[in-house]
């Protein structure tokens, strides 16, 4: 795992269904250097169903809270969980949970407003993280549906939340963060300019290429330009082109002309 010092705090998530494995696998968090442990309790995909963890470990709450105390004996430093409402609207138990995760020594808890079985369909129910709010001491960090700067403050202002979580939101637009800032300050939100968004994509992608085996990375490079040139000027057209090219340095020649293209038309 790489990652720098300007990056931290760093929070590295785990997820799986036995507390021994867990505590293992939290050791190791430890031992790399991350600032914060977090357990993922609420990861609808199914091929992490299957193997009882994320979001089914709702379903068991006497299994998830041996998970936390066996992470939380195994490490020293601050430890996090993130979960769902629950299960499904029939089951609905993130109150229960939370109240578990404060008890067994658990620093946070996050937690996205629907549940397992809407995955990310329908809207997510900020009242209910104001509930858990209300019912925790512990700090309450709120996710779902934070797409613009705008957002985060409302989430904020509706439910009392400590924090805002961002997803999905910052794949498309990794300049959110700072947009949110300048919005909390009462500053001009700027908008990413042509020069961000080149400096930001070739910046991120030659450290993916020189990490990584050439298969890997190009797989990774496709789906990263797929969100990174969203809205952008012929960005669907590069994202056809792309998905044809046999190798990381034909990926590059293409992009660099893609931005050469759109700095023309800028100027024309």
């Amino acid at each position: 795992m790489h990652f720098s010092e300007e990056e931290r705090p760093i929070a590295i998530q785990i997820y799986g269904s036995q507390p021994e494995t867990m505590a293992e696998a939290a050791r190791i968090v430890e031992e790399v250097g991350a600032d914060v442990c977090d357990i993922n309790m609420g990861c609808p995909a199914n091929k992490v169903l299957k193997g009882c963890a994320g979001a089914a470990l709702m379903r068991d709450i006497d299994l998830a809270e041996r998970i936390i105390a066996a992470v939380r004996s195994a490490i020293s430093i601050p430890l996090t969980v993130k979960f769902r409402l629950g299960f499904n609207d029939k089951e609905r138990n993130f109150l229960e949970l939370g109240r578990v995760c404060e008890a067994n020594g658990v620093q946070a808890v996050s937690m996205h407003g629907r549940t397992a079985k809407q995955m990310f369909r329908g809207e997510a129910d900020w009242s209910e993280i104001a509930r858990l709010k209300e019912e925790l001491s512990i700090p309450v960090i709120g996710n779902g549906d934070v797409r613009e700067p705008g957002d985060a403050l409302r989430m904020l202002a509706e439910t009392g939340c400590d924090g805002v979580m961002i997803g999905r939101g910052a794949t498309k637009n990794p300049w959110i963060f700072r947009q949110i800032a300048a919005r909390m300050s009462g500053g001009r939100v700027p908008e990413p300019t042509l020069e961000d968004r080149r400096d930001l994509i070739l910046g991120h992608f030659q450290m993916v290429a020189q990490r990584d085996p050439d298969k890997i990375a190009l797989h990774k490079l496709r789906k990263f330009t797929g969100w990174y040139t969203h809205g952008l000027p012929h960005g669907r057209k590069l994202r056809q082109q792309i998905n044809q090219l046999p190798d990381v340095e034909s990926f590059f020649r293409a992009l660099e002309s893609f931005f050469d293209e759109l700095e023309v038309g800028r100027a024309a």
